[in-house]
């Protein structure tokens, strides 16, 4: 359908449907507002997330629930060690009544498709998603097929248990707009997560907030949030200061300068503003920039995982913040 040449919804409006929808979500993974605010942001920004947690803390749950919030079609892959690429695009199978082959679409044709621990498949496996993630759409046989809009893939991972595993390429990582863990709950939305479920699971009770067609209205309004130009140097100055670091071998890439401006939008547009502020883009720099560096680190021997992102933190409060931005365009 063709998209509207202005924004459909104002950007109040944005921010009253996102905080209905963390409110929803929240009914389900319990004490974790800020890792659902993150999750919206990413899906406002027409992004990618990877989610690395330890087992039982909510992963799945946050993604059925932020799938079934707005509406969506959802679809779950459990990744395993025998799964095969056409496990997840679809194959072509011959009818024959017709004695035609016809196409029957995989699990990646839904508007959230879950990946549960995405680095227990091969890597083969693992890269049938890489042109669904960076152009939305798939290709089998030669026939390219366009994905549903929104699109949106939620990775999950267990970082502890890495026996007979394939850890994700870098140029996969990459392709994941920003990465988040969950964490523990704290002790009293654990006992308030005993209360909720003492009646059934609440994700069956879960109801839409916003469906489909108002979901890519709001993504289209998203675009439309002002970045202005020494904002948008602020942007490249934080990324570029990655390429740099002493103690990081690899970069962020200028795929991450993208991501990072478009979550900005989404971060801005949820908090009621129509122009992106340098608080948007330091709170973000750290989600959307640390699972794609390569620290010296883990060419040791250790994941560097805590390291990196301590070192995007201190990026972020060494580059000069701009005070002269232009809040609104005329």
């Amino acid at each position: 359908m063709p998209e509207p040449t202005d924004p459909a919804f104002p950007i109040e409006r944005i921010r009253d449907v996102g905080d209905d929808v963390i409110a929803a979500v929240s009914t389900v993974v319990d004490g974790k507002a800020e890792a659902i605010r993150t999750a919206l942001t990413v899906m406002l920004a027409e992004g990618h997330l990877l989610v690395e947690d330890v087992p039982g803390v909510g992963k799945t749950v946050l993604a059925k629930a932020l799938g079934a919030s707005v509406g969506g079609s959802v679809n779950r892959i459990q990744f395993t060690s025998d799964m095969l690429p056409s496990d997840v695009t679809g194959v072509n199978i011959f009818d024959q009544s017709s004695g035609t082959f016809r196409f029957s679409p995989g699990p990646v044709f839904a508007n959230v498709v879950i990946g549960d621990e995405i680095n227990r498949t091969s890597p083969k496996t693992q890269s049938a998603l890489l042109e669904a993630m960076a152009e939305a759409q798939v290709t089998v046989d030669g026939v390219t097929r366009k994905l549903d809009s929104p699109f949106m893939i939620v990775a999950t991972q267990n970082p502890i248990d890495m026996e007979g595993t394939y850890p994700l390429p870098e140029a996969q990582r990459d392709r994941f707009m920003a990465r988040l863990t969950m964490g523990y709950p704290s002790a009293d939305a654990e006992r308030q997560m005993l209360t909720n479920r003492g009646g059934g699971d609440p994700l069956a009770h879960l109801r839409p907030i916003v469906d489909v067609d108002t979901l890519r209205d709001l993504i289209h309004s998203v675009r439309t949030v002002h970045i202005a130009p020494d904002v948008e140097a602020y942007i490249v100055a934080i990324v570029r200061a990655t390429r740099s670091h002493p103690d990081i071998v690899l970069g962020a890439s200028p795929r991450a300068t993208l991501h990072l401006a478009q979550a900005a939008r989404a971060h801005a547009a949820l908090l009621g503003r129509p122009f992106v502020t340098p608080d948007d883009v330091a709170v973000l720099a750290p989600v959307i920039l640390a699972h794609r560096l390569v620290p010296v680190a883990r060419g040791l021997g250790g994941t560097g995982d805590d390291t990196v992102r301590e070192i995007v933190v201190r990026i972020v409060s060494d580059t000069a913040v701009p005070f002269t931005a232009t809040p609104v365009r005329s």
